[in-house]
């Protein structure tokens, strides 16, 4: 169990490293009069986004086996980096 939640987290929070929702949160942050309540709303979205997440992952799950959402995750992740590295996104 502490394993899954170790590595679970430990992906999540590099993931969201630098990217485009912690930006965004660092705006909200440097334009609010209250830091806590941006923290708390944004915090707020990112679980109900996990919860999204895990959900629909395992009702996928049931329906396609794992290697095609390995693939296609990985393919998805290539096409948005050539993207990105285009200049298209």
């Amino acid at each position: 169990m502490w394993k899954t939640i170790l590595s679970t987290f430990l992906l999540v929070f590099v993931a969201e490293l630098g990217d485009k929702t912690q930006l965004s949160t660092m705006f909200l942050a440097s334009k609010s009069n209250s830091i806590w309540y941006v923290f708390i709303g944004s915090a707020c979205a990112l679980v109900l986004s996990s919860l999204l997440g895990v959900f629909a992952g395992s009702l996928i799950h049931k329906y396609i086996p794992i290697y095609y959402i390995q693939f296609f995750s990985g393919a998805a992740f290539i096409v948005i980096g050539i993207f990105l590295l285009l200049g298209k996104i």
